[in-house]
Protein backbone atom coordinates (compact mmCIF):
# COMPACT_ATOMS: atom_id res chain seq x y z
CA UNK A 1 0.00 0.00 0.00
CA UNK A 2 1.62 3.44 -0.90
CA UNK A 3 0.86 6.72 0.52
CA UNK A 4 -0.34 9.37 -1.32
CA UNK A 5 2.46 11.16 -3.06
CA UNK A 6 1.61 15.53 -3.35
CA UNK A 7 1.77 17.33 -6.83
CA UNK A 8 5.27 19.41 -7.79
CA UNK A 9 5.27 22.17 -10.37
CA UNK A 10 9.09 23.12 -10.02
CA UNK A 11 11.41 25.63 -11.75
CA UNK A 12 13.95 23.80 -13.79
CA UNK A 13 16.09 26.62 -14.20
CA UNK A 14 17.95 27.28 -17.06
CA UNK A 15 19.78 24.99 -19.47
CA UNK A 16 22.43 23.00 -17.25
CA UNK A 17 22.58 25.63 -15.12
CA UNK A 18 23.06 23.49 -11.78
CA UNK A 19 26.18 21.96 -13.43
CA UNK A 20 28.47 24.81 -14.78
CA UNK A 21 30.34 27.73 -13.65
CA UNK A 22 27.28 30.64 -13.91
CA UNK A 23 28.71 33.63 -15.78
CA UNK A 24 24.98 35.71 -16.32
CA UNK A 25 25.12 37.34 -13.12
CA UNK A 26 26.29 35.93 -9.62
CA UNK A 27 28.11 32.99 -9.94
CA UNK A 28 25.51 31.81 -7.05
CA UNK A 29 22.36 32.41 -8.69
CA UNK A 30 21.06 29.15 -8.81
CA UNK A 31 22.34 27.54 -5.54
CA UNK A 32 19.43 28.18 -3.18
CA UNK A 33 17.02 26.56 -6.03
CA UNK A 34 19.45 23.57 -6.45
CA UNK A 35 19.62 23.60 -2.43
CA UNK A 36 15.78 23.24 -2.49
CA UNK A 37 16.29 20.53 -5.30
CA UNK A 38 18.55 18.74 -3.46
CA UNK A 39 16.51 18.70 -0.47
CA UNK A 40 12.86 17.96 -1.98
CA UNK A 41 13.24 13.83 -1.77
CA UNK A 42 13.31 14.31 2.17
CA UNK A 43 10.17 16.32 2.34
CA UNK A 44 8.06 13.25 0.70
CA UNK A 45 5.92 10.85 2.21
CA UNK A 46 8.01 7.99 1.55
CA UNK A 47 10.17 7.38 -2.24
CA UNK A 48 8.34 7.19 -5.22
CA UNK A 49 7.93 4.48 -6.75
CA UNK A 50 7.81 6.11 -10.10
CA UNK A 51 7.93 9.94 -11.32
CA UNK A 52 5.53 11.18 -13.97
CA UNK A 53 7.46 14.34 -15.14
CA UNK A 54 5.72 17.37 -17.65
CA UNK A 55 8.06 18.90 -19.03
CA UNK A 56 7.79 22.47 -20.46
CA UNK A 57 9.99 21.05 -23.21
CA UNK A 58 7.64 19.12 -25.19
CA UNK A 59 4.45 19.89 -26.71
CA UNK A 60 2.33 16.96 -29.13
CA UNK A 61 -0.93 17.32 -30.67
CA UNK A 62 -2.07 14.97 -27.86
CA UNK A 63 -0.78 14.55 -24.40
CA UNK A 64 2.04 11.64 -25.21
CA UNK A 65 4.83 9.56 -23.07
CA UNK A 66 7.77 8.46 -23.32
CA UNK A 67 7.43 4.56 -23.76
CA UNK A 68 11.22 3.15 -23.80
CA UNK A 69 12.77 0.95 -21.29
CA UNK A 70 15.76 2.93 -21.41
CA UNK A 71 15.31 6.67 -22.77
CA UNK A 72 17.99 8.55 -23.70
CA UNK A 73 18.49 12.32 -22.96
CA UNK A 74 17.79 15.04 -25.41
CA UNK A 75 20.30 17.61 -24.76
CA UNK A 76 17.85 20.53 -25.96
CA UNK A 77 19.89 23.54 -24.93
CA UNK A 78 22.47 25.91 -27.35
CA UNK A 79 25.53 27.32 -26.66
CA UNK A 80 26.70 25.89 -23.26
CA UNK A 81 30.16 24.50 -22.58
CA UNK A 82 31.04 21.08 -24.18
CA UNK A 83 30.94 19.31 -21.29
CA UNK A 84 27.51 20.09 -20.26
CA UNK A 85 26.62 17.32 -23.93
CA UNK A 86 28.12 15.02 -21.73
CA UNK A 87 25.94 15.11 -18.28
CA UNK A 88 24.22 11.78 -17.56
CA UNK A 89 21.23 10.74 -16.15
CA UNK A 90 20.10 7.07 -16.66
CA UNK A 91 16.60 6.53 -15.04
CA UNK A 92 15.03 3.53 -16.17
CA UNK A 93 11.66 4.58 -18.15
CA UNK A 94 8.35 2.28 -17.21
CA UNK A 95 6.73 1.26 -20.29
CA UNK A 96 3.73 -0.17 -17.62
CA UNK A 97 3.34 3.86 -15.99
CA UNK A 98 3.06 4.52 -20.12
CA UNK A 99 0.67 2.44 -20.31
CA UNK A 100 -1.52 3.57 -17.11
CA UNK A 101 -0.98 6.89 -17.74
CA UNK A 102 -2.40 6.29 -21.53
CA UNK A 103 -5.29 4.16 -20.01
CA UNK A 104 -6.46 7.19 -17.32
CA UNK A 105 -6.55 9.79 -20.00
CA UNK A 106 -8.90 7.52 -22.31
CA UNK A 107 -10.85 6.95 -19.44
CA UNK A 108 -11.20 10.54 -19.04
CA UNK A 109 -12.35 10.81 -22.52
CA UNK A 110 -8.52 12.37 -23.90
CA UNK A 111 -6.98 10.86 -27.07
CA UNK A 112 -3.36 10.26 -26.18
CA UNK A 113 0.10 9.07 -27.58
CA UNK A 114 3.45 7.45 -26.69
CA UNK A 115 6.74 7.48 -28.21
CA UNK A 116 9.26 4.93 -28.09
CA UNK A 117 12.51 6.99 -28.76
CA UNK A 118 12.29 10.44 -27.74
CA UNK A 119 14.34 10.88 -24.74
CA UNK A 120 14.85 13.39 -21.65
CA UNK A 121 14.83 16.70 -22.43
CA UNK A 122 16.98 19.15 -19.57
CA UNK A 123 13.43 19.89 -18.04
CA UNK A 124 13.56 16.39 -16.60
CA UNK A 125 16.73 15.35 -16.40
CA UNK A 126 18.63 18.48 -15.18
CA UNK A 127 16.32 19.14 -12.28
CA UNK A 128 16.28 15.58 -11.51
CA UNK A 129 19.54 15.11 -11.47
CA UNK A 130 19.90 17.76 -8.38
CA UNK A 131 17.41 15.77 -6.75
CA UNK A 132 17.96 12.12 -7.63
CA UNK A 133 21.72 11.81 -8.77
CA UNK A 134 21.26 8.15 -8.34
CA UNK A 135 18.70 7.72 -10.98
CA UNK A 136 17.10 4.16 -9.81
CA UNK A 137 13.17 5.53 -9.67
CA UNK A 138 11.37 4.75 -13.01
CA UNK A 139 10.75 7.93 -14.32
CA UNK A 140 8.31 8.84 -17.62
CA UNK A 141 7.71 11.98 -19.08
CA UNK A 142 4.28 13.76 -20.46
CA UNK A 143 4.56 16.02 -23.08
CA UNK A 144 2.28 19.24 -23.12
CA UNK A 145 -0.20 19.44 -25.63
CA UNK A 146 -0.41 21.87 -28.03
CA UNK A 147 -2.28 24.94 -27.99
CA UNK A 148 -0.98 25.18 -24.61
CA UNK A 149 -4.73 25.34 -22.67
CA UNK A 150 -4.71 26.03 -19.34
CA UNK A 151 -8.09 24.21 -18.82
CA UNK A 152 -7.33 20.89 -21.02
CA UNK A 153 -4.11 20.72 -19.12
CA UNK A 154 -5.82 20.72 -15.74
CA UNK A 155 -8.37 18.39 -17.17
CA UNK A 156 -5.19 15.94 -17.79
CA UNK A 157 -4.17 16.39 -14.37
CA UNK A 158 -7.27 15.78 -12.40
CA UNK A 159 -7.35 12.05 -15.51
CA UNK A 160 -3.97 11.26 -13.67
CA UNK A 161 -4.93 11.90 -10.04
CA UNK A 162 -5.27 8.46 -9.05
CA UNK A 163 -1.54 7.81 -9.96
CA UNK A 164 -1.06 9.47 -6.80
CA UNK A 165 -2.19 6.48 -4.28
CA UNK A 166 -0.33 4.31 -6.64
CA UNK A 167 2.86 5.96 -5.39
CA UNK A 168 3.52 8.23 -8.33
CA UNK A 169 4.91 11.33 -8.00
CA UNK A 170 3.54 14.05 -10.56
CA UNK A 171 6.33 16.45 -11.45
CA UNK A 172 5.30 19.39 -13.32
CA UNK A 173 8.76 21.30 -14.51
CA UNK A 174 8.67 24.75 -16.18
CA UNK A 175 9.62 28.41 -13.98
CA UNK A 176 6.80 30.48 -13.03
CA UNK A 177 8.90 33.38 -14.82
CA UNK A 178 9.83 32.80 -18.36
CA UNK A 179 10.68 36.17 -20.25
CA UNK A 180 13.60 35.13 -21.69
CA UNK A 181 14.00 39.61 -22.78
CA UNK A 182 13.32 40.32 -19.31
CA UNK A 183 15.89 38.36 -17.24
CA UNK A 184 18.77 40.39 -16.07
CA UNK A 185 16.37 43.97 -16.08
CA UNK A 186 16.03 46.21 -12.92
CA UNK A 187 12.11 46.40 -13.74
CA UNK A 188 11.51 42.60 -14.31
CA UNK A 189 11.88 41.98 -10.52
CA UNK A 190 8.45 43.81 -9.88
CA UNK A 191 7.23 42.72 -12.05
CA UNK A 192 7.75 38.88 -11.71
CA UNK A 193 7.09 39.66 -8.06
CA UNK A 194 3.56 40.60 -8.75
CA UNK A 195 3.14 37.53 -10.63
CA UNK A 196 4.62 35.94 -8.27
CA UNK A 197 2.01 36.81 -5.04
CA UNK A 198 -1.08 36.35 -7.57
CA UNK A 199 0.75 32.70 -7.84
CA UNK A 200 1.00 32.76 -4.32
CA UNK A 201 -2.24 33.67 -3.10
CA UNK A 202 -3.80 31.50 -6.28
CA UNK A 203 -2.60 27.85 -5.56
CA UNK A 204 -3.92 28.52 -1.40
CA UNK A 205 -6.96 29.33 -2.56
CA UNK A 206 -9.52 26.39 -2.13
CA UNK A 207 -9.71 23.88 -5.39
CA UNK A 208 -12.66 25.30 -7.14
CA UNK A 209 -11.36 28.22 -7.17
CA UNK A 210 -8.12 27.82 -7.38
CA UNK A 211 -8.23 25.65 -10.78
CA UNK A 212 -10.92 28.74 -12.06
CA UNK A 213 -8.43 31.12 -11.65
CA UNK A 214 -5.32 29.07 -12.86
CA UNK A 215 -7.84 28.64 -15.98
CA UNK A 216 -8.01 32.39 -16.46
CA UNK A 217 -4.44 32.88 -15.85
CA UNK A 218 -4.28 35.50 -18.33
CA UNK A 219 -5.78 38.21 -16.29
CA UNK A 220 -3.35 38.05 -13.20
CA UNK A 221 -0.76 40.85 -12.58
CA UNK A 222 1.50 40.84 -15.39
CA UNK A 223 0.75 37.86 -16.32
CA UNK A 224 2.50 37.93 -20.47
CA UNK A 225 5.16 39.99 -19.19
CA UNK A 226 6.01 36.80 -17.03
CA UNK A 227 5.23 34.73 -19.72
CA UNK A 228 4.85 35.76 -23.60
CA UNK A 229 4.76 32.47 -24.04
CA UNK A 230 2.92 29.87 -21.19
CA UNK A 231 4.77 26.51 -21.70
CA UNK A 232 7.30 27.13 -18.74
CA UNK A 233 3.81 27.97 -16.93
CA UNK A 234 1.17 25.38 -18.32
CA UNK A 235 2.68 22.35 -16.16
CA UNK A 236 1.67 24.17 -13.22
CA UNK A 237 -1.72 23.04 -14.77
CA UNK A 238 -1.65 19.09 -14.55
CA UNK A 239 -0.26 19.20 -10.83
CA UNK A 240 -2.83 21.45 -9.81
CA UNK A 241 -5.18 19.00 -11.87
CA UNK A 242 -4.04 16.42 -10.42
CA UNK A 243 -3.78 18.03 -6.58
CA UNK A 244 -7.57 17.43 -6.56
CA UNK A 245 -8.62 18.98 -2.92
CA UNK A 246 -5.70 19.17 -1.97
CA UNK A 247 -4.24 23.40 -1.56
CA UNK A 248 -0.82 24.41 -2.12
CA UNK A 249 2.13 25.98 -0.89
CA UNK A 250 4.64 28.30 -2.80
CA UNK A 251 7.34 26.08 -0.46
CA UNK A 252 10.71 27.53 -2.44
CA UNK A 253 10.49 31.93 -3.16
CA UNK A 254 13.62 32.82 -4.43
CA UNK A 255 15.65 35.10 -6.95
CA UNK A 256 17.44 34.26 -10.04
CA UNK A 257 18.95 35.97 -13.02
CA UNK A 258 16.98 39.37 -11.45
CA UNK A 259 13.83 37.64 -10.80
CA UNK A 260 11.09 36.17 -8.37
CA UNK A 261 10.43 32.40 -8.85
CA UNK A 262 8.35 29.71 -7.06
CA UNK A 263 7.82 26.32 -6.48
CA UNK A 264 4.57 24.94 -5.82
CA UNK A 265 3.36 21.60 -3.45
CA UNK A 266 0.13 20.35 -3.64
CA UNK A 267 -0.81 17.96 -0.47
Amino acid sequence: MSIRQPTLYIPHGGGPCFFMEWTMGPRDTWVPLATWLREMPGTLPETPKALLVVSAHWEAPVPTVTSASAPPLFYDYYGFPPDMYQLAWGAPGSPRLAERVRGLLSGAGIDSGADGRRGFDHGVFVPLKVAYPEPHIPTVQLSLQSGLDAAKHLAIGRALAPLRDEGVLIVGSGMSYHNMRGFMLPASLETSRRFDAWLHSTVAAAPAERDAALARWTSAPAARECHPREEHLIPLMVAAGAAGDDRGRTDFRGLAMGVALSSVTFG
